[in-house]
């Protein structure tokens, strides 16, 4: 699986523009909604993590995959803050 594949499947919003317009309404609820879900998969990984280290993991293939989604998760958060800061950058620097 590519990493595009793991970053769409990571994502339940809308792909077309007329759904997600009727699903969220703005960018701060879409932002928000998708903060939460990286800190639910932060937390799977972390349990998932924590299960390793005492013995208690049931399926070792399902512990390693939540621990991938928050690794992908929170790579993919922090690439759209980097982007974000950068348009905020570039926006501050043209001139009105």
């Amino acid at each position: 699986m590519s990493t595009v594949d793991k970053i769409s499947t990571i994502s339940n919003l809308p792909k077309d523009s007329n759904a997600l317009q009727k699903s969220s309404g703005d960018f701060s609820s879409i932002l928000k909604e998708s903060l939460n879900e990286v800190n639910k998969l932060q937390k799977e990984g972390d349990k998932a993590m924590s299960d390793l280290a005492t013995g208690s993991v049931k399926d070792l293939h399902q512990a390693a995959i939540a621990i991938d989604k928050a690794e992908i998760s929170m790579k993919l958060m922090l690439e759209v803050r980097n982007k974000a800061l950068s348009a905020y950058k570039e926006l501050s620097r043209t001139q009105m």
